[in-house]
Protein backbone atom coordinates (compact mmCIF):
# COMPACT_ATOMS: atom_id res chain seq x y z
CA UNK A 1 0.00 0.00 0.00
CA UNK A 2 1.02 3.43 -0.73
CA UNK A 3 -1.51 5.21 2.47
CA UNK A 4 -4.12 4.51 4.13
CA UNK A 5 -6.86 6.50 1.79
CA UNK A 6 -6.23 8.56 -0.94
CA UNK A 7 -9.11 11.38 -0.99
CA UNK A 8 -9.78 12.72 -4.65
CA UNK A 9 -10.13 16.74 -4.33
CA UNK A 10 -8.13 19.73 -2.23
CA UNK A 11 -11.04 22.07 -1.31
CA UNK A 12 -12.79 22.39 1.85
CA UNK A 13 -14.12 18.86 2.22
CA UNK A 14 -11.08 16.92 0.74
CA UNK A 15 -8.70 19.02 3.23
CA UNK A 16 -11.30 18.67 6.47
CA UNK A 17 -11.35 14.81 6.38
CA UNK A 18 -7.62 14.76 5.58
CA UNK A 19 -7.33 16.41 8.60
CA UNK A 20 -9.96 13.97 10.63
CA UNK A 21 -8.00 10.91 9.54
CA UNK A 22 -4.25 11.93 10.16
CA UNK A 23 -5.53 13.29 13.69
CA UNK A 24 -6.55 9.73 14.53
CA UNK A 25 -3.13 8.22 12.73
CA UNK A 26 -4.29 7.31 9.22
CA UNK A 27 -1.88 8.48 6.61
CA UNK A 28 -3.60 10.17 3.95
CA UNK A 29 -2.52 11.56 0.46
CA UNK A 30 -4.96 14.08 -1.39
CA UNK A 31 -5.08 14.53 -4.78
CA UNK A 32 -6.04 17.06 -6.76
CA UNK A 33 -6.61 17.76 -10.32
CA UNK A 34 -5.44 21.36 -10.70
CA UNK A 35 -2.29 22.40 -10.61
CA UNK A 36 -2.55 25.18 -7.93
CA UNK A 37 -5.01 27.67 -6.46
CA UNK A 38 -7.11 29.20 -8.43
CA UNK A 39 -8.44 32.52 -6.10
CA UNK A 40 -12.02 31.63 -7.33
CA UNK A 41 -14.47 31.92 -4.47
CA UNK A 42 -17.93 30.49 -4.88
CA UNK A 43 -18.52 30.54 -0.66
CA UNK A 44 -18.21 33.17 1.36
CA UNK A 45 -19.33 32.24 4.59
CA UNK A 46 -20.05 29.62 7.65
CA UNK A 47 -22.74 28.30 9.80
CA UNK A 48 -23.55 27.80 13.56
CA UNK A 49 -21.86 23.90 12.98
CA UNK A 50 -19.52 24.12 11.05
CA UNK A 51 -18.21 27.04 13.97
CA UNK A 52 -19.04 24.15 16.16
CA UNK A 53 -16.74 21.72 14.39
CA UNK A 54 -13.59 23.76 13.94
CA UNK A 55 -14.07 24.60 17.75
CA UNK A 56 -14.15 20.93 18.72
CA UNK A 57 -10.81 20.49 16.83
CA UNK A 58 -9.53 23.63 18.38
CA UNK A 59 -8.87 25.53 15.54
CA UNK A 60 -11.25 28.40 14.93
CA UNK A 61 -9.55 30.97 16.20
CA UNK A 62 -7.70 30.80 12.96
CA UNK A 63 -10.75 31.30 10.98
CA UNK A 64 -12.47 34.15 13.09
CA UNK A 65 -9.52 35.68 12.80
CA UNK A 66 -9.85 35.98 9.28
CA UNK A 67 -13.50 36.56 8.94
CA UNK A 68 -16.56 38.41 10.26
CA UNK A 69 -19.18 37.56 12.16
CA UNK A 70 -22.42 38.84 10.80
CA UNK A 71 -25.23 39.11 13.28
CA UNK A 72 -28.34 37.88 10.25
CA UNK A 73 -28.84 35.17 7.94
CA UNK A 74 -31.21 34.80 5.09
CA UNK A 75 -33.80 32.55 3.83
CA UNK A 76 -34.21 33.19 -0.04
CA UNK A 77 -32.75 36.89 0.68
CA UNK A 78 -35.60 37.15 3.16
CA UNK A 79 -33.76 38.29 6.58
CA UNK A 80 -33.31 35.28 9.85
CA UNK A 81 -32.19 36.59 13.17
CA UNK A 82 -30.26 33.63 14.82
CA UNK A 83 -30.79 32.87 18.66
CA UNK A 84 -27.44 33.55 20.68
CA UNK A 85 -28.97 30.42 22.59
CA UNK A 86 -28.90 27.93 20.22
CA UNK A 87 -25.08 28.02 20.48
CA UNK A 88 -22.10 29.36 21.62
CA UNK A 89 -21.25 30.30 17.88
CA UNK A 90 -24.67 31.12 16.90
CA UNK A 91 -23.58 33.74 14.05
CA UNK A 92 -22.19 32.64 10.84
CA UNK A 93 -18.98 33.82 9.99
CA UNK A 94 -18.27 35.67 6.17
CA UNK A 95 -15.38 34.25 4.98
CA UNK A 96 -13.97 33.29 1.65
CA UNK A 97 -13.61 30.16 0.64
CA UNK A 98 -10.12 31.28 -0.90
CA UNK A 99 -9.40 31.63 2.91
CA UNK A 100 -10.84 28.71 4.28
CA UNK A 101 -8.67 26.66 1.73
CA UNK A 102 -5.52 28.18 2.58
CA UNK A 103 -6.19 27.76 6.37
CA UNK A 104 -7.11 24.33 6.12
CA UNK A 105 -4.20 23.40 4.07
CA UNK A 106 -2.09 25.19 6.91
CA UNK A 107 -3.43 22.73 9.29
CA UNK A 108 -2.82 19.93 7.32
CA UNK A 109 0.57 20.54 6.70
CA UNK A 110 0.66 20.81 10.18
CA UNK A 111 -0.45 17.29 10.45
CA UNK A 112 1.56 15.69 8.07
CA UNK A 113 -1.07 15.42 5.07
CA UNK A 114 0.84 14.96 1.71
CA UNK A 115 -1.18 16.98 -1.25
CA UNK A 116 -0.28 16.03 -5.21
CA UNK A 117 -1.22 18.89 -7.65
CA UNK A 118 -1.50 18.66 -11.13
CA UNK A 119 -3.01 14.59 -10.34
CA UNK A 120 -6.34 13.85 -11.74
CA UNK A 121 -8.23 10.62 -11.38
CA UNK A 122 -8.32 8.43 -14.88
CA UNK A 123 -9.39 5.42 -13.22
CA UNK A 124 -10.36 3.06 -10.39
CA UNK A 125 -10.00 -0.68 -9.68
CA UNK A 126 -10.76 -2.24 -6.76
CA UNK A 127 -10.36 -5.57 -5.17
CA UNK A 128 -10.68 -7.57 -1.24
CA UNK A 129 -7.97 -5.47 0.09
CA UNK A 130 -7.64 -2.23 -1.80
CA UNK A 131 -8.18 0.37 -4.46
CA UNK A 132 -5.77 1.14 -7.06
CA UNK A 133 -5.86 4.63 -8.15
CA UNK A 134 -4.73 5.80 -11.50
CA UNK A 135 -3.81 9.56 -11.83
CA UNK A 136 -2.83 11.75 -15.22
CA UNK A 137 -0.26 13.84 -14.22
CA UNK A 138 1.94 16.41 -15.81
CA UNK A 139 4.64 14.19 -15.74
CA UNK A 140 3.28 11.52 -16.26
CA UNK A 141 0.59 8.98 -15.41
CA UNK A 142 0.84 7.13 -12.55
CA UNK A 143 -1.03 4.91 -9.78
CA UNK A 144 -1.59 4.93 -5.84
CA UNK A 145 -2.76 2.02 -3.66
CA UNK A 146 -4.44 2.41 -0.87
CA UNK A 147 -7.21 0.81 1.25
CA UNK A 148 -9.64 3.25 0.52
CA UNK A 149 -10.61 6.04 -2.13
CA UNK A 150 -12.66 9.07 -0.92
CA UNK A 151 -14.14 11.56 -3.97
CA UNK A 152 -14.10 14.91 -2.60
CA UNK A 153 -13.49 16.09 -6.07
CA UNK A 154 -16.69 18.58 -6.92
CA UNK A 155 -20.27 18.30 -8.88
CA UNK A 156 -18.37 16.60 -11.96
CA UNK A 157 -16.60 14.12 -9.41
CA UNK A 158 -14.76 11.39 -11.93
CA UNK A 159 -14.42 9.55 -9.05
CA UNK A 160 -18.37 8.86 -8.92
CA UNK A 161 -18.42 8.38 -12.46
CA UNK A 162 -15.57 5.70 -12.71
CA UNK A 163 -17.29 4.21 -9.78
CA UNK A 164 -20.92 4.02 -11.84
CA UNK A 165 -22.92 5.73 -8.72
CA UNK A 166 -25.57 7.35 -10.15
CA UNK A 167 -26.66 10.94 -9.51
CA UNK A 168 -30.27 11.64 -9.72
CA UNK A 169 -31.77 14.92 -9.04
CA UNK A 170 -33.66 17.77 -11.43
CA UNK A 171 -31.84 20.08 -13.93
CA UNK A 172 -31.45 23.48 -13.83
CA UNK A 173 -34.00 26.02 -15.26
CA UNK A 174 -31.91 29.11 -14.70
CA UNK A 175 -28.18 30.72 -14.81
CA UNK A 176 -26.43 32.74 -12.39
CA UNK A 177 -22.84 34.12 -13.34
CA UNK A 178 -20.74 35.57 -10.20
CA UNK A 179 -17.84 37.51 -10.29
CA UNK A 180 -15.25 39.61 -8.05
CA UNK A 181 -14.97 42.99 -9.68
CA UNK A 182 -13.87 46.78 -9.51
CA UNK A 183 -16.79 49.02 -9.36
CA UNK A 184 -15.99 52.48 -8.75
CA UNK A 185 -19.16 53.30 -9.66
CA UNK A 186 -21.63 51.80 -7.11
CA UNK A 187 -23.84 54.09 -5.07
CA UNK A 188 -23.81 52.42 -1.98
CA UNK A 189 -21.98 50.39 0.09
CA UNK A 190 -23.68 47.07 -1.21
CA UNK A 191 -26.89 45.60 -2.94
CA UNK A 192 -28.61 42.67 -1.48
CA UNK A 193 -30.81 40.50 -3.73
CA UNK A 194 -32.53 43.24 -5.62
CA UNK A 195 -35.62 41.63 -7.43
CA UNK A 196 -36.50 42.93 -10.97
CA UNK A 197 -38.35 41.44 -13.66
CA UNK A 198 -36.03 39.50 -15.31
CA UNK A 199 -34.47 37.89 -12.22
CA UNK A 200 -32.19 39.40 -9.62
CA UNK A 201 -28.69 40.70 -8.78
CA UNK A 202 -26.67 41.55 -5.60
CA UNK A 203 -23.20 43.47 -5.30
CA UNK A 204 -21.51 42.62 -2.20
CA UNK A 205 -18.14 43.80 -0.33
CA UNK A 206 -16.27 41.17 1.00
CA UNK A 207 -13.17 43.17 1.30
CA UNK A 208 -12.05 46.97 1.10
CA UNK A 209 -11.41 48.17 -2.89
CA UNK A 210 -13.45 44.95 -4.89
CA UNK A 211 -17.23 43.93 -4.61
CA UNK A 212 -18.44 40.56 -5.56
CA UNK A 213 -21.30 40.87 -8.32
CA UNK A 214 -24.06 38.21 -8.84
CA UNK A 215 -26.72 38.07 -11.57
CA UNK A 216 -29.38 35.52 -11.86
CA UNK A 217 -31.53 35.32 -14.90
CA UNK A 218 -34.69 32.82 -15.19
CA UNK A 219 -35.53 30.38 -18.01
CA UNK A 220 -32.33 30.67 -19.99
CA UNK A 221 -29.60 27.44 -19.02
CA UNK A 222 -26.25 28.05 -20.86
CA UNK A 223 -23.89 25.18 -21.93
CA UNK A 224 -21.93 23.79 -18.88
CA UNK A 225 -18.91 23.75 -21.09
CA UNK A 226 -19.62 27.36 -22.92
CA UNK A 227 -16.65 29.44 -21.41
CA UNK A 228 -17.74 32.34 -19.00
CA UNK A 229 -16.80 35.37 -19.55
CA UNK A 230 -16.19 39.16 -17.96
CA UNK A 231 -18.23 41.03 -20.67
CA UNK A 232 -20.90 38.19 -20.12
CA UNK A 233 -20.90 39.03 -16.41
CA UNK A 234 -21.40 43.32 -17.01
CA UNK A 235 -23.65 42.33 -19.90
CA UNK A 236 -26.01 40.46 -17.35
CA UNK A 237 -25.54 43.14 -14.74
CA UNK A 238 -26.45 45.74 -17.55
CA UNK A 239 -29.38 44.06 -18.53
CA UNK A 240 -31.02 43.40 -14.65
CA UNK A 241 -30.03 47.06 -13.29
CA UNK A 242 -29.45 48.89 -15.96
CA UNK A 243 -26.03 49.79 -15.47
CA UNK A 244 -22.72 48.07 -14.96
CA UNK A 245 -21.17 50.65 -12.01
CA UNK A 246 -18.31 50.84 -13.92
CA UNK A 247 -17.33 47.56 -13.11
CA UNK A 248 -13.79 46.39 -14.42
CA UNK A 249 -10.34 44.65 -13.24
CA UNK A 250 -11.97 41.20 -12.41
CA UNK A 251 -10.74 38.95 -10.17
CA UNK A 252 -12.32 35.73 -11.67
CA UNK A 253 -16.06 35.09 -12.99
CA UNK A 254 -17.99 31.52 -12.99
CA UNK A 255 -21.31 30.32 -13.80
CA UNK A 256 -23.94 28.17 -11.51
CA UNK A 257 -27.19 27.10 -11.76
CA UNK A 258 -30.46 25.65 -9.43
CA UNK A 259 -29.45 21.85 -10.65
CA UNK A 260 -29.96 19.53 -7.93
CA UNK A 261 -28.82 16.01 -7.73
CA UNK A 262 -27.50 13.56 -5.34
CA UNK A 263 -25.34 10.47 -5.52
CA UNK A 264 -27.68 7.63 -5.30
CA UNK A 265 -25.19 5.75 -2.56
CA UNK A 266 -22.25 7.13 -0.71
CA UNK A 267 -20.46 4.54 -0.37
CA UNK A 268 -19.47 2.02 -3.32
CA UNK A 269 -17.12 -0.58 -1.66
CA UNK A 270 -13.65 0.88 -0.76
CA UNK A 271 -14.87 4.41 -2.61
CA UNK A 272 -16.37 6.80 -0.79
CA UNK A 273 -17.85 9.87 -1.57
CA UNK A 274 -18.21 13.63 0.24
CA UNK A 275 -19.07 17.69 -0.93
CA UNK A 276 -20.66 18.17 -3.57
CA UNK A 277 -19.18 14.87 -5.71
CA UNK A 278 -22.20 13.51 -3.60
CA UNK A 279 -24.66 16.23 -3.87
CA UNK A 280 -25.18 19.55 -5.84
CA UNK A 281 -27.55 22.34 -5.30
CA UNK A 282 -29.01 25.96 -5.98
CA UNK A 283 -26.89 27.92 -3.46
CA UNK A 284 -28.86 29.78 -1.62
CA UNK A 285 -28.42 30.32 2.41
CA UNK A 286 -24.92 28.91 1.70
CA UNK A 287 -25.05 25.55 2.74
CA UNK A 288 -23.01 23.54 0.31
CA UNK A 289 -19.37 24.44 2.07
CA UNK A 290 -20.55 23.61 5.31
CA UNK A 291 -22.86 20.57 4.44
CA UNK A 292 -19.08 19.07 2.24
CA UNK A 293 -16.94 20.20 5.66
CA UNK A 294 -19.60 18.21 7.86
CA UNK A 295 -19.59 15.31 5.77
CA UNK A 296 -16.09 14.91 6.42
CA UNK A 297 -16.11 15.15 9.81
CA UNK A 298 -19.12 12.51 9.73
CA UNK A 299 -16.97 10.24 8.14
CA UNK A 300 -13.39 10.66 9.34
CA UNK A 301 -13.67 9.02 12.21
CA UNK A 302 -15.04 5.97 10.93
CA UNK A 303 -12.85 5.55 7.99
CA UNK A 304 -10.02 5.98 10.59
CA UNK A 305 -11.89 2.98 12.99
CA UNK A 306 -11.95 0.65 9.88
CA UNK A 307 -8.54 1.30 8.63
CA UNK A 308 -7.00 0.76 11.82
CA UNK A 309 -8.90 -2.46 12.92
CA UNK A 310 -11.38 -1.01 15.61
CA UNK A 311 -14.37 -1.31 13.92
CA UNK A 312 -16.00 -3.58 11.43
CA UNK A 313 -16.02 -2.70 8.06
CA UNK A 314 -19.84 -2.05 8.26
CA UNK A 315 -19.37 0.91 10.18
CA UNK A 316 -18.68 2.64 7.31
CA UNK A 317 -22.60 2.18 5.95
CA UNK A 318 -23.57 4.60 8.82
CA UNK A 319 -22.23 7.10 6.53
CA UNK A 320 -24.83 6.65 3.85
CA UNK A 321 -27.66 6.25 6.56
CA UNK A 322 -26.80 9.77 8.53
CA UNK A 323 -25.57 12.10 5.66
CA UNK A 324 -27.60 11.23 2.77
CA UNK A 325 -31.29 12.45 4.70
CA UNK A 326 -29.18 15.74 5.84
CA UNK A 327 -28.11 16.47 1.93
CA UNK A 328 -31.87 15.74 0.58
CA UNK A 329 -33.15 17.82 3.28
CA UNK A 330 -30.68 20.12 1.85
CA UNK A 331 -31.91 20.26 -1.80
CA UNK A 332 -35.27 19.94 -0.40
CA UNK A 333 -34.76 23.36 0.78
CA UNK A 334 -32.88 25.47 -1.90
CA UNK A 335 -35.37 24.50 -4.36
CA UNK A 336 -38.16 26.12 -2.18
CA UNK A 337 -35.68 29.01 -1.74
CA UNK A 338 -35.00 28.91 -5.11
CA UNK A 339 -38.55 28.58 -6.17
CA UNK A 340 -39.02 32.04 -4.24
CA UNK A 341 -36.52 33.87 -5.79
CA UNK A 342 -38.19 33.83 -9.47
CA UNK A 343 -39.33 36.72 -11.01
CA UNK A 344 -43.11 37.76 -11.15
CA UNK A 345 -46.27 38.98 -9.25
CA UNK A 346 -47.25 35.91 -8.14
CA UNK A 347 -43.82 35.20 -6.26
CA UNK A 348 -44.18 38.41 -4.68
CA UNK A 349 -47.03 37.64 -3.24
CA UNK A 350 -46.17 34.08 -2.16
CA UNK A 351 -42.18 36.27 -0.30
CA UNK A 352 -44.81 38.86 1.05
CA UNK A 353 -46.53 36.06 3.04
CA UNK A 354 -43.72 34.12 3.66
CA UNK A 355 -42.16 37.13 5.29
CA UNK A 356 -45.10 38.15 7.09
CA UNK A 357 -44.72 34.51 8.68
CA UNK A 358 -41.04 34.77 9.43
CA UNK A 359 -41.57 37.06 11.77
CA UNK A 360 -43.07 34.66 14.46
CA UNK A 361 -40.37 32.97 16.98
CA UNK A 362 -40.92 29.55 16.28
CA UNK A 363 -40.86 29.74 12.06
CA UNK A 364 -37.73 31.95 12.29
CA UNK A 365 -36.18 29.48 14.81
CA UNK A 366 -36.99 26.20 12.74
CA UNK A 367 -35.31 27.79 9.15
CA UNK A 368 -32.21 28.84 11.22
CA UNK A 369 -32.06 25.28 13.08
CA UNK A 370 -32.18 23.95 9.35
CA UNK A 371 -30.08 26.10 7.68
CA UNK A 372 -27.36 26.24 10.41
CA UNK A 373 -27.62 22.04 10.75
CA UNK A 374 -27.65 22.64 14.76
CA UNK A 375 -31.20 20.53 14.53
CA UNK A 376 -29.71 17.39 12.94
CA UNK A 377 -30.45 14.40 14.82
CA UNK A 378 -29.32 10.97 13.14
CA UNK A 379 -30.92 7.86 13.97
CA UNK A 380 -29.24 6.93 16.65
CA UNK A 381 -30.76 4.09 19.66
CA UNK A 382 -32.38 5.75 22.83
CA UNK A 383 -34.93 7.89 23.93
CA UNK A 384 -33.05 10.84 25.93
CA UNK A 385 -33.77 13.45 24.06
CA UNK A 386 -29.83 14.03 23.18
CA UNK A 387 -29.34 11.04 21.49
CA UNK A 388 -28.37 11.22 17.77
CA UNK A 389 -27.88 15.42 18.33
CA UNK A 390 -24.86 17.23 18.64
CA UNK A 391 -23.58 18.00 21.93
CA UNK A 392 -24.55 21.65 24.02
CA UNK A 393 -21.37 22.94 23.80
CA UNK A 394 -21.76 23.07 28.10
CA UNK A 395 -19.43 24.79 30.49
CA UNK A 396 -18.29 21.96 33.24
CA UNK A 397 -15.74 21.81 36.22
CA UNK A 398 -13.02 18.77 36.08
CA UNK A 399 -10.75 17.89 38.89
CA UNK A 400 -8.10 19.76 36.55
CA UNK A 401 -9.90 22.40 35.99
CA UNK A 402 -12.79 24.93 34.02
CA UNK A 403 -13.02 23.25 31.10
CA UNK A 404 -16.40 23.04 27.53
CA UNK A 405 -17.54 20.15 25.95
CA UNK A 406 -16.31 21.29 22.61
CA UNK A 407 -12.75 21.34 24.08
CA UNK A 408 -12.75 17.76 25.11
CA UNK A 409 -12.98 16.67 21.67
CA UNK A 410 -9.55 18.44 20.34
CA UNK A 411 -8.37 15.50 19.95
CA UNK A 412 -11.00 13.93 17.93
CA UNK A 413 -11.38 10.62 20.12
CA UNK A 414 -15.02 9.46 21.75
CA UNK A 415 -15.75 10.42 25.29
CA UNK A 416 -17.63 9.51 27.60
CA UNK A 417 -18.43 11.97 30.05
CA UNK A 418 -19.66 11.18 33.53
CA UNK A 419 -21.39 14.03 34.81
CA UNK A 420 -22.58 11.92 37.82
CA UNK A 421 -19.62 11.21 39.52
CA UNK A 422 -19.12 7.40 40.90
CA UNK A 423 -16.85 4.32 39.31
CA UNK A 424 -19.53 2.41 37.67
CA UNK A 425 -19.14 3.83 34.09
CA UNK A 426 -15.57 3.50 34.17
CA UNK A 427 -15.89 0.08 34.83
CA UNK A 428 -18.67 -0.62 32.04
CA UNK A 429 -16.17 1.20 29.30
CA UNK A 430 -13.53 -0.40 30.44
CA UNK A 431 -13.10 -2.85 27.63
CA UNK A 432 -12.70 0.30 25.28
CA UNK A 433 -10.26 2.17 27.06
CA UNK A 434 -8.08 2.46 24.46
CA UNK A 435 -10.30 4.30 22.31
CA UNK A 436 -12.52 5.99 24.38
CA UNK A 437 -11.86 8.94 26.83
CA UNK A 438 -13.25 9.12 30.20
CA UNK A 439 -13.90 12.34 31.55
CA UNK A 440 -15.53 13.06 35.21
CA UNK A 441 -16.86 16.70 35.26
CA UNK A 442 -20.47 18.95 36.61
CA UNK A 443 -22.03 20.88 34.50
CA UNK A 444 -22.12 24.49 35.56
CA UNK A 445 -25.28 24.54 34.62
CA UNK A 446 -28.55 23.24 35.64
CA UNK A 447 -30.35 22.96 32.03
CA UNK A 448 -29.17 22.79 28.64
CA UNK A 449 -30.61 24.38 25.25
CA UNK A 450 -30.76 22.07 22.71
CA UNK A 451 -32.07 23.57 19.07
CA UNK A 452 -35.56 22.31 17.65
CA UNK A 453 -35.89 20.53 21.13
CA UNK A 454 -35.38 23.60 23.77
CA UNK A 455 -34.32 23.48 27.46
CA UNK A 456 -33.60 20.28 29.15
CA UNK A 457 -32.18 19.15 32.49
CA UNK A 458 -28.56 18.46 32.22
CA UNK A 459 -28.00 15.24 31.53
CA UNK A 460 -25.93 12.44 34.06
CA UNK A 461 -23.98 11.08 31.52
CA UNK A 462 -23.40 10.71 27.89
CA UNK A 463 -21.49 9.12 25.44
CA UNK A 464 -19.77 11.40 22.09
CA UNK A 465 -18.57 10.23 19.33
CA UNK A 466 -15.64 12.12 17.74
CA UNK A 467 -18.15 14.79 15.30
CA UNK A 468 -19.99 15.94 18.06
CA UNK A 469 -23.13 13.60 18.16
CA UNK A 470 -23.97 11.80 20.86
CA UNK A 471 -24.20 8.06 20.62
CA UNK A 472 -25.69 7.14 24.40
CA UNK A 473 -27.42 9.50 27.23
CA UNK A 474 -28.53 9.13 30.75
CA UNK A 475 -30.76 11.22 32.54
CA UNK A 476 -29.35 13.15 35.97
CA UNK A 477 -31.74 11.46 38.13
CA UNK A 478 -31.91 7.91 36.55
CA UNK A 479 -29.50 4.99 37.38
CA UNK A 480 -27.34 4.51 34.18
CA UNK A 481 -28.61 2.04 31.72
CA UNK A 482 -24.61 0.64 31.63
CA UNK A 483 -26.07 -2.32 29.23
CA UNK A 484 -27.03 -0.14 26.54
CA UNK A 485 -24.33 2.00 26.81
CA UNK A 486 -21.68 -1.15 26.26
CA UNK A 487 -24.07 -1.68 23.52
CA UNK A 488 -23.43 1.75 22.15
CA UNK A 489 -19.74 1.71 22.60
CA UNK A 490 -19.79 -1.85 20.55
CA UNK A 491 -21.87 -0.08 17.87
CA UNK A 492 -19.66 3.34 16.94
CA UNK A 493 -16.64 2.01 18.25
CA UNK A 494 -16.11 -1.87 17.96
CA UNK A 495 -15.91 -5.07 19.91
CA UNK A 496 -14.31 -4.51 23.70
CA UNK A 497 -10.79 -5.62 24.39
CA UNK A 498 -10.84 -8.57 26.73
CA UNK A 499 -8.57 -9.02 29.89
Amino acid sequence: MDTDVVIAGAGPTGLMLACELRLAGVDVVVVERLAERTGESRAGGMHSRTLEVLDQRGVLDRFLAVGELQSVGHFSGLWLDFDESDSRHSRPLMILQSAIERLLEEWAAELGVRVRWSSEVTGIRQDGTGVTVELGTEAAPATLRARYLVGCDGGRSAVRKLSGIAFPGTPATMTALIGDVELPDLPEDYIWVRRVPGGDFSVIAFEPGWYRVITSEYDHVADRDEPVTFEQLRESLVRLAGTDYGMHSPRWVSRFGDAARQAARYRDGRVLLAGDAAHIHFPAGGQGLNMGVQDAVNLGWKLASVVRGRAPESLLDSYHAERHPVAERVLHNTRAQAALARPGADTDALRDVFASLMVFDDVNRYLCGMLTALDIRYPVDGDHPLTGRRVPDADLKTPDGATRVHELLHAARPVLLDLRGGARLAAAAGGWADRVDLVEARSEEDRWAVPAVGEIPAPGALLIRPDGHVAWASAAGAAPDVSALRAALATWFGPAVQG
